[in-house]
């Protein structure tokens, strides 16, 4: 019997992606110039903002603040309407009208590719309005301006878009690019208490799996991260920034593999929000999850009890829990094949062997897991009565 023959042709080609995180204070003061020179080029370029309602509230003169700035460089881009706004947090990535509403508003106000949709507000918010930038026209460019430490250190500044699906955190998404990211530190200052200290644990994380010099000052620096008036947090958003930036330059960016160090902690804390109901920040359930793992390592003879105390004693003295009840039972076990399904590929858990070094493996004993959280819920309790 003959073979059937094929043809085939390959196509390979790569396509470079570059963008800046820019510092700055006061963005839309008169006399900064960041933005309007960001966005100025050969024409004037529509621009279409869409705003975190907690932001607005907090900042009530944030809108007129934008229209004045709009004025004065009408002759480098233009509002191509009133800004879009919408509240934050998870609920923004859980009911899709407001992914609905930004594609609708890209149509009926002819925003192109050559504008720009910017995106002020939280992680979810950056998130949600980032794959709706991606999906619109195949790519619409995006601004982002993170206004939360979490997003200023970690969610904001990288190449992930999504909303969530099914009951599952960022079921649905992109991995592009933005156009640039603007941290105004001056947004900061009226975060809630939760929401100050909430984004510290993924500087704890990156410190924990990737340098031991970071996590000792972040040991060293506790009671000036948690000063507003101090510079420690600026100092610790633009590190842990240069640390998340340099890691996904340097391997899988687009995450085709199995491997997702800047995870680590994550399987837990992403089940944990779901089975709160997102009443957990998510920084607040990567604290807890970072305690799960890095006890895990430790019951697992992988970490000694010195550095897993060490690793602890920050997060308590950081004031995040070691505990939750939705922490127990079977069905935060499931959140390891979740978590599976969406690597697509083999389980990946990244724990650590010292600090400032993680390691893959690719299964976890689900009694160690149960003996874990039964430790930290020993832990809490004796936190509480001290």
């Amino acid at each position: 019997m003959n073979k059937v023959a094929h043809k085939s042709i390959e196509q390979v080609f790569s396509v470079p992606f570059s963008y800046q995180v820019f510092f700055t204070k006061g963005l839309f003061s008169l006399n900064n110039n960041l933005f309007a020179d960001l966005v100025s080029g050969h024409k004037i370029p529509k621009v279409y903002f869409v705003l975190d309602e907690g932001v607005v509230n907090t900042h009530p003169d944030l809108i007129t603040e934008i229209k004045s700035y709009s004025d004065k460089n009408r002759e480098v881009f233009t509002l191509c309407a009133a800004p879009l706004v919408i509240p934050g947090g998870e609920q923004v990535k859980n009911n899709q009208q407001y992914f609905q509403d930004i594609l609708k508003a890209t149509n009926e106000y002819g925003i192109d590719r050559h504008s720009y949709i910017v995106g002020l507000g939280g992680g979810a918010l950056l998130d949600m309005v980032g794959f709706a930038a991606t999906v619109a026209h195949r790519g619409i460019r995006h601004i982002r301006i993170p206004t939360t430490v979490l997003s200023q250190n970690d969610s904001g500044i990288g190449v992930k878009n999504g909303i969530n699906a099914y009951g599952k955190k960022n079921y649905l998404g992109t991995f592009s690019p933005p156009y640039s990211v603007i941290n105004d530190s001056d947004f900061l200052q009226t975060l809630a208490p939760r929401d100050w200290r909430s984004g510290i644990s993924e500087a704890l994380k990156v410190a924990l799996i990737k340098d031991a010099s970071f996590f000792v000052w972040i040991e060293g620096q506790v009671a000036d991260l948690l000063d507003r008036e101090n510079s420690a947090m600026d100092d610790l958003i633009y590190r842990c920034a240069l640390m998340h930036m340099d890691h996904i330059a340097s391997g899988d960016a687009f995450e085709s593999g199995s491997s997702r160090p800047l995870d680590f902690g994550h399987w837990a804390a992403h089940k944990l929000e779901h089975l709160t109901d997102y009443r957990v920040r998510h920084g607040e359930a990567v604290a807890i999850g970072i305690a799960l793992d890095t006890t895990y390592s430790y019951l697992s003879g992988m970490l000694s009890e010195n550095e897993l105390n060490r690793v602890l004693k920050v997060i308590i003295h950081l004031g995040f829990d070691l505990y939750l009840p939705e922490l127990s039972g079977e069905v935060l076990l499931k959140g390891l094949e979740e978590f599976r399904e969406h690597l697509g590929g083999e389980l990946t858990i990244t724990l650590l062997d010292k600090i400032g070094h993680g390691v893959e493996v690719h299964e976890m004993d689900l009694s160690l897991i149960i003996e874990a959280v039964e430790k930290l819920k020993n832990l809490q309790l004796e936190h509480q009565k001290a």
